[in-house]
């Protein structure tokens, strides 16, 4: 007997590869006609990566092996994936023909990634029942912001393992999400985010056990990756750790805004400062998100609490690249906002993804250059400000689902609770910030 696949298995893959092609494409101006080489043509064309660059800048090129030969301002499982495309190309004798290759092979690593991080999602979505899991797949992988934004660095790695984790999480496999999530931190910062609004909801829902599984499974897998870079080339391994605390108000956030503009106290340039106003605007987010979490009518989905802690996370952080889009599609792809704020938000980050490479050719041209003079500051801020409001949209409609779970795409049928939650999923209520709430199970109350 031939086993049947789910449907969004294929539609997953073929959107993927689609996607992949696309965002391939999309780069062909540099890859192909030489615009890397051009400082201010890369920009021009929009086809920039930090890829081929990091090639030479890294020390990839002169064989320098990463955190040991050459301190690298990224968490170690990328290193390792830097490291491992530096080593299928180190036979090519053309200098400039092996920072290309290195680049293709990175993209086809990369589109791995994405084809696994839009299965996890689809898998996660197909609990929910109704087709939802292909349109989960669909709208993650022909997302256009994910698709301009896939090769300009190695999120979709990080990507991948953390939809991996939380897909776990979702068929009640603590342990392995855990360990996914923890290889996700390895990879990029962000998916550390995710234990807490597990933590959260776990309080609630009296599951702490299984957290403490998740957790555990996490710590260990970081460790495993990490301590032995830590241990033997402890300077080049802490330089991700130094340059984030280091780095100021860079492109995107709404702190380079402030401090573009001079505004009183918020656009201090200082680092203390600036650390000060990020991480502590962060904190107050999160005690709000925290609040909503143990005071809301029905405990929020996990998709949803994941999305509003990165959601908050990005808008107040010092920095905000193009390629982040990444990071929150396909949790917004499961928290089911309201599509026209979803289609808004994907159209705001289209125009940044121009506009900041726009804004690049006004700052970096040479006096009396012919030819497209870039966007000005005046209309990049706006094209960074509307990022921000979508972003932020999105996120209140959330909010309202949250606060009115009627609203939920995900809950109004009565049929479904939290799919994606794994052993939330249907679970009683331990632990709430009201006194009137219905002790009953969420099914249950919502039936009433």
């Amino acid at each position: 007997m031939r086993y049947k696949y789910p449907a969004f298995v294929g539609a997953g893959v073929s959107a993927s590869v689609l996607a992949a092609l696309l965002g391939y494409a999309q780069k062909v101006p540099c890859s192909s006609g030489g615009a890397w080489n051009s400082f201010t043509g890369q920009f021009r064309d929009a086809c920039y990566t930090d890829i081929y660059p990091l090639y030479y800048n890294e020390g990839l090129s002169s064989n320098q092996v990463p955190y040991y030969g050459h301190p690298v301002e990224y968490p170690v499982l990328i290193g390792a994936m830097m490291q491992a495309a530096a080593w299928a190309v180190h036979s090519v004798t053309d200098l400039n023909a092996r920072g290309k290759d290195f680049y293709y092979v990175t993209v086809l690593l990369l589109a791995v990634c994405l084809i696994a991080g839009v299965l996890a999602t689809a898998a996660t979505a197909h609990r929910e029942g109704d087709g939802a899991g292909w349109k989960a797949a669909l709208l993650v992988a022909l997302s256009p912001g994910l698709i301009l934004a896939a090769f300009v660095n190695w999120d979709l790695f990080a990507m991948a393992l953390a939809a991996g984790g939380l897909a776990a999480w979702a068929a009640q496999r603590e342990w392995l999400a855990g360990i996914l999530l923890g290889l996700a931190v390895a990879t990029k910062f962000y998916p550390l985010l995710f234990f807490g609004a597990l933590l959260l909801l776990c309080l609630r829902a009296g599951k702490m056990r299984e957290f403490g599984r998740a957790l555990g499974g996490g710590v260990a897998a970081w460790l495993v990756v990490n301590l032995p870079v830590a241990l033997t080339a402890t300077a080049g391994w802490g330089r991700f750790y130094a340059f984030s605390r280091d780095r100021g108000a860079d492109w995107g956030s709404v702190w380079y805004l402030f401090e573009h503009y001079n505004v009183p106290v918020l656009g201090d340039s200082s680092t203390g400062a600036l650390n000060l106003l990020s991480s502590g605007g962060f904190a107050l987010a999160c005690v709000g998100v925290a609040v909503l979490a143990l005071a809301a009518p029905r405990r929020p989905r996990l998709s949803q609490l994941c999305f509003l802690l990165l959601a908050a996370f990005l808008i107040l952080n010092k920095v905000w690249s193009p390629q982040y889009v990444i990071w929150l599609v396909p949790l917004a792809v499961l928290a089911r906002p309201r599509v026209w704020a979803y289609v808004l938000w994907q159209l705001a980050e289209v125009a940044y993804f121009f506009g900041i490479w726009g804004y690049f050719v006004y700052l970096y041209r040479t006096p009396g250059q012919a030819g497209y003079a870039g966007v000005t500051p005046g209309w990049y801020f706006v094209l960074l400000a509307a990022r921000l409001l979508t972003v932020g949209l999105v996120a209140s409609t959330v909010v309202a689902d949250i606060l009115q779970p009627e609203r939920d795409r995900v809950r109004a049928s009565g049929l479904n609770d939290d799919p994606s939650g794994g052993v939330l999923d249907r679970a009683q209520d331990r632990l709430v910030l009201v006194w009137h709430r219905d002790p009953r199970e969420p099914a249950e109350a919502a039936a009433s």
